[in-house]
This record gives C-alpha cells, structure tokens and sequence, in this order.
C-alpha cells in the first residue's frame, strides 16, 4: 500500500482506530477497571476538542516534520461539510487532520516517531 496515494479521510480512519487502543492501553495502566470509568477517561484524549487542542500545541511548537505537516494537512482540508454538535468546524478539520498524521505514520511504519507523538499528546492532556 502506498500511503502517499490515500486520501486524507482514508489516512483519518485508520489514525482514529490506533490512537483509540494507544489511549485506552494508557488508561487501563492508569489502573481504571471499570468499563464506564474507562470511557470517562479516554474521551479526554480522544474526544474532537482533545485531539485538536494536541494538534494546535504541535503546530505552535513546530514539532512536525514537512512529510507530517502535509499528512495533517491532507486530513484537516478533507471535503468534511460539517462538525459534530457543540464543536467549531475549524477544530473538526484539525482533529480530523490530526487523525490523518496518525493514521500516515502508522501506515508508513513509523511506529517510533508514532509513540513519540503519542506520548506527547498525553502529556499535553494531562497538563
């Protein structure tokens, strides 16, 4: 597969599927055991707001490499006509382009660069 050929939206897909068991394998070590406390807490990091307020600190930081950049950029300028309920469009587009980065580095392979980020992510979050 060559993911320099997916769509933005295709890139969102997968990325929206692996940073979900990355935030749930970080929860369950935080030791919740209960289902309902488990979704509680891992909306935080999945959640539209949560990933677009990662994506704004990636970008005011410049921590993105130019091949990620576009990778979030493919996603964010996807032909999406509207938001979810209580929520900007503009931060729709970022959570959906911070998706796509996710989804490009897992699909490359680039599982290190992958976990770094995540890791950063959370600890954004969790500030």
């Amino acid at each position: 597969m060559d993911v320099n050929t997916l769509n933005g939206l295709s890139l969102a897909y997968i990325g929206d599927a692996v940073y979900e068991i990355y935030i749930r394998k970080h929860v369950l070590d935080m030791g919740y055991g209960k289902v309902n406390d488990l979704h509680k807490h891992v909306i935080r990091y999945t959640s539209g707001e949560g990933q677009a307020a990662v994506i704004h600190r990636f970008l005011a930081e410049e921590i993105l490499s130019e091949d990620e950049l576009n990778a979030f950029k493919r996603g964010r300028n996807s032909h999406v006509k509207s938001s979810r309920k209580n929520m900007e469009l503009k931060d729709y587009l970022d959570a959906t382009g911070f998706e796509a980065l996710v989804g490009y580095l897992y699909l490359s392979e680039k599982i290190e660069r992958l976990e770094e980020l995540v890791v950063k992510a959370i600890s954004i979050r969790e500030e």
